[in-house]
Formats: C-alpha cells, structure tokens, sequence
C-alpha cells in the first residue's frame, strides 16, 4: 500500500469567492471543508485527497492543507494541469505542491504523538428524548458524542456532575471525546491511546448535499499512542478517523512523542 503526505497551499479568501460563485454558501454559511472536498474533488479526482486537513493562522488569507494519497506529486500535478479549469487553479498554488512517501510500518511497541482534528459524532440507532428541549431526536440523526452521555447518563439528563464523576471535575468533555478516539483506535486498528488532550474545541454548522447541514462538535486532539498492529495502524492512517472524513476531518498526523504542536 502506497501513501503519500501532501502538501498544498491555497488563498482562503480565494475559496470564499470560488465557493459564493458555485452556490456553494448556503443562507450564508460557508464551510471551508465541504468547499475544498468540492474543488478538490473537480481537480485531482474523487476521493484522491483524502482524509485533508487545513491549517490557518488567523485572520490570514493563505492557508496551507495536508492529505494523504496515493498518487505522488508528479502524478497529482498532471490529473490537475490536465483537467482542473484555470480559475480552480488560482485558488490552489499548484506551483508549491509537494508530497512524500510515508514511511513504511511503524514497528510493534513504536510509541508516537498525534495530532487529529474530528468530529465526534454518533448516528442515532433509534430515537432519544432530549430532556433538555423536551422534543426527540430522531432516529439516523447525528448527535454530539459528549451530548450523548450526558442525556444516558441521568433520568432529566445534563448532569455534568455525574459526569465529572466518571470523567474527572475538568475533563469531561476531554475524557468522552478520548474514550471516542481511544475506541476507533484500540480493538480493530491495535493501537494503545495512552494520552489524549483536548486541544481546541467549537460547535460549528457544516454543508452537505443540497443544503444546510446539521451543526456539531469540531475538535483537535493531541496525544500519544503506542503501535500494536503496524499494519492495521497504516491503513488507518490512509483510511482517516471517525465521520465527515471527506470533509476535513479525521486526518491522524503523527509527530514525535513529548513534542506539543503548536495550536494553528
């Protein structure tokens, strides 16, 4: 299995303009993943970046974004010169495209740091009363990880302190949203989560299909891991982690251990 890191710098302010000429903002909303999964899609192919991540300082109109592939730099910059529009091409800096081979499995006991952005989210097997609203969610609906185990875990639901009993008085939502990642990782990929912080968390509205999508969770997870199945652990890698992965989420980056990234 070959998998390529690419990196692709792109105008953020170029994206919003590309997106509102599309029809791509809806009722004002402009979600930057579900427009790159679009622009990405149109120039290099379906699925061919993917999962993506973005990084942005704030307020800056250059952005930088992260996949993998499986296709190499020669290989992306001629799907792209071949096929991509010339005014998609001013959103993306194809001039700096660049990718390396991802090295092959980490060895049994490899201990890493990582860093991923998700969306931690479940889809409902069957309808919830929201004690809080006192209306039902419905079945197939998508709901806040977090929000889901406060509403399981009390009869008039919302009682952080059961929480903090379970979690800790400081990291609850921490602790649920590292047990989430730690149950995506452990059983079927063979990797040990030993640490895992919240780095940065937000409530944001995302685009999907035809309109307005639902609003959820997004949040940055930094941590350490330890390797237990090499190979499982690379296709997870290529694969990406949780929902919305085609949206710019669920991209595992991996970093030395004991080395804290920067919040970008």
């Amino acid at each position: 299995m070959t998998n390529n890191m690419v990196y692709l710098p792109f105008s953020h302010r170029g994206l919003g303009r590309w997106a509102g000429a599309r029809g791509l903002v809806r009722r004002g909303v402009f979600d930057e993943g579900y427009a790159l999964h679009v622009l990405l899609a149109a120039v290099f192919g379906k699925k061919v970046l993917q999962p993506f991540r973005t990084f942005r300082p704030s307020n800056a109109s250059r952005a930088t974004l992260y996949a993998y592939s499986d296709l190499d730099e020669a290989a992306l910059r001629n799907t792209a010169q071949a096929v991509a529009p010339p005014e998609y091409l001013e959103v993306l800096n194809l001039t700096k495209l660049r990718t390396k081979p991802m090295p092959g499995p980490f060895p049994v006991g490899s201990r890493l740091g990582f860093d991923i952005r998700v969306r931690p989210v479940r889809r409902l097997a069957k309808d919830l009363p929201d004690s809080q609203s006192s209306k039902v969610i419905r079945k197939g609906s998508e709901i806040d990880v977090f929000r889901l185990e406060l509403l399981r875990g009390s009869p008039d639901g919302w009682r952080e302190e059961k929480m903090a009993a379970a979690y800790g008085p400081e990291t609850s939502r921490e602790g649920v949203y590292g047990q989430w990642l730690a149950e995506r990782l452990s059983a079927a990929v063979g990797v040990e989560v030993e640490s895992c912080r919240l780095a940065r968390f937000l409530r944001r509205r995302v685009i999907r299909g035809n309109g307005r999508g639902p609003e959820g969770p997004d949040a940055v997870l930094h941590g350490e891991c330890v390797i237990r199945s090499p190979e499982e652990f690379a296709k997870r890698i290529r694969r990406g982690v949780g929902r919305h992965r085609a949206y710019g989420y669920g991209m595992l980056i991996v970093r030395p251990p004991g080395v804290r990234p920067r919040n970008r």
